[in-house]
């Protein structure tokens, strides 16, 4: 056994003849094990909102999304993509040409995007579960229907059962606008309401209208053209895997987007809360693990006996440093396992029984309770994080030993 660990071991578990040295080891460790536990459960629970957000936005967001690099649209009919759909990977998949337009009802009147897509949609989203009213519909016989986002809806003041159609206009391609007739320079179109949805998305909710993609490609003067793919892979294959299948197959005049990739800036915010919370955190544990250097310093009065023995016995000052570094670093480290051991608790109970709850004030919340997902990549950052910040602290106690040692010497 390595002789520095077996000795700082015995020190760390074996009773002081000064009580004051145990009771500030004891701090240590509590200190850092709570530390430990808090960083344990915000980056869980920061994972938590991460996939919610990320169940919302699925629920009209596809899987894996193929657009253009350059330019707005681009030929569903290329070989590539055509091999693309014909993947066995691929379990559905829905073309979609979207872009804003203005939209109408009775008096009132918003900018908002218009997303046409094909009979195939409902397959890919899991949009018939975030319907708040009517239901969802494309085309039946010659009429065309449109299902909005209900901040659309309630900006137009409209819902399912209007008698009257919403009017949509585009302005046309490649033409100036007849500032004599502006009228002769929009594309009008004209579709029923058929049902509203709510994700609790506001980019979504406040300017989303689904329409059918006919009607999208006559109001925005294409006749083939997609602006994008959407795809759904089956159940039993890996998106990233599969996405990056794709991009081969594609190159590099399309790019392929999972959901993460497709709302790219508000993910990457909410990685940017998590790291910043990470970071205080981690300067608080900086300064829990302070009490290292007392409790070191302490001991290293304590065993002035045992160093002169040592001493005598051969032992050099790299051995009595390495004693104590060990000893802070297991202080340290019996604090991290401590305190992953009680996050883990506390994350289990929150996802199971729900203690911490987002509507004790009233207010109305997606959930009722703080989501919570553990990671384990999380739980060995956290290790790791508590294990070289003790590691720093123990090595600048254990810097002033040399003196202690040439005056025990001397």
């Amino acid at each position: 056994m390595n002789l520095p660990f077996y000795i700082a071991r015995r020190y760390l578990f074996s009773k002081k003849s000064h009580n004051a040295v145990n009771i500030i080891s004891m701090v240590s460790v509590c200190g850092v094990a709570v530390v430990t536990a808090a960083l344990v459960c915000a980056m869980s629970v920061l994972n938590g909102f991460t996939d919610l957000t990320a169940q919302l936005f699925g629920y009209l967001d596809p899987e894996i999304k193929i657009t253009p690099c350059t330019g707005k649209v681009f030929d569903p009919q290329d070989a590539r993509i055509q091999t693309i759909c014909r993947l066995p990977e691929i379990a559905h998949y829905s073309e979609v040409l979207q872009d804003n337009a203005l939209i109408r009802y009775g008096g009132r009147q918003v900018i908002g995007t218009v997303k046409g897509v094909d009979a195939s949609y409902n397959q890919l989203v899991s949009i018939d579960s975030v319907l708040v009213d009517g239901r969802f519909a494309l085309r039946e016989d010659v009429v065309d229907y449109a299902t909005l986002g209900i901040g659309l809806a309630y900006s137009l003041g409209i819902r399912p059962g209007f008698s009257s159609p919403i009017e949509i206009y585009v302005p046309k391609r490649d033409e100036r606008v007849n500032m004599s007739n502006p009228a002769a320079s929009l594309v009008p179109g004209y579709a029923y309401i058929a049902g509203v949805f709510r994700i609790n998305q506001q980019s979504y909710d406040e300017t989303y209208m689904i329409v059918p993609l006919e009607l999208a490609r006559s109001l925005f003067l294409y006749e083939r053209e997609v602006s994008a793919l959407e795809l759904k892979v089956m159940p039993n294959a890996s998106v990233s895997a599969v996405k990056k299948h794709i991009q081969e197959i594609a190159g590099d005049n399309y790019a392929v987007q999972d959901r993460y990739e497709q709302q790219a800036d508000a993910f990457k915010m909410m990685q940017v809360e998590k790291m910043m919370i990470f970071l205080i955190l981690c300067f608080i544990l900086a300064i829990a693990l302070f009490n290292v250097v007392g409790s070191l310093s302490m001991l290293m009065v304590e065993k002035q006996e045992d160093v002169k023995t040592l001493r005598n016995m051969g032992a050099d000052d790299r051995l009595i440093k390495r004693i104590f570094l060990f000893e802070g670093w297991m202080i340290a480290a019996l604090g991290a396992l401590g305190g992953i051991a009680a996050g883990l608790i506390l994350c289990a109970l929150q996802i199971h029984f729900g203690l911490i709850r987002l509507d004790q004030g009233g207010g109305n919340f997606i959930v009722d309770v703080y989501p919570v997902k553990i990671m384990p990549q999380d739980i060995v950052l956290s290790f790791a994080t508590v294990l070289t910040i003790g590691f720093l602290s123990s090595l600048y106690a254990v810097r002033y030993l040399r003196d202690k040692s040439q005056e025990l010497s001397g």
